[in-house]
């Protein structure tokens, strides 16, 4: 009869492991998938912007170095999305790409500062659609942004409750970091004005 009693522990703490292993799997892909979200926004965004430089080349011909800014800042943005694309779940992968489009955010508004000083470039058809789609795709990386950040709070949350943080460490589930972008200025869209 003890026998039993203990197999019935036994099997009912093998099962309230499983359950909780399971539902830090769910959650954990839940965020990575979020993550994927981003990345559909980001891609999207770089590749709007060499489309918007290669418009904007022959009316500022002249601010070659603000051009060039643009684009090092996105091959650097881009070159960072790849490598947490990867594994969202590496910390310092995540960062780096906070880091890279912050500075990518940065070079846009300087363009977009000196785009507002020529009447004519604002009027062209091409570069007010293209503006247009750029601040359409920062809408949706705002939105996939705080989806991401969400799941993110939800699988921490589960991960560092008890009694889950006991099997958390055991099975190797890591914490997962926020997309949160830590410059003010960066924190905005930037600013499209026709």
């Amino acid at each position: 009869m003890i026998g039993w009693i203990v197999l019935g522990i036994v099997l009912v703490a093998l099962l309230f492991a499983i359950g909780i292993y399971n539902r830090l799997v769910t959650l954990r892909n839940r965020f990575k998938n979020a993550f994927a979200q981003i990345d559909v926004q980001l891609q999207r965004r770089h590749d709007l912007i060499p489309n918007l430089v290669e418009s904007a080349k022959a009316y500022l011909a002249h601010e070659r170095g603000t051009l060039e800014a643009v684009i090092a800042a996105r091959n650097q943005a881009a070159t960072a999305r790849s490598a947490a694309a990867a594994n969202p779940a590496d910390a310092a992968a995540v960062q780096g790409l906070v880091g890279a489009e912050g500075a990518l955010t940065g070079a846009l508004g300087r363009l977009f500062a000196v785009m507002e000083a020529y009447p004519n470039l604002k009027a062209d058809q091409t570069i007010a659609r293209l503006m247009e789609e750029l601040s359409s795709t920062e809408n949706r990386v705002a939105f996939a942004r705080q989806a991401y950040n969400d799941e993110v709070m939800l699988y921490n949350t589960a991960r560092e409750t008890f009694p889950n943080v006991v099997f958390a460490g055991m099975f190797g589930f890591l914490p997962a970091v926020l997309f949160d972008v830590s410059k003010p200025e960066a924190r905005e869209a930037p600013q499209v004005k026709f």
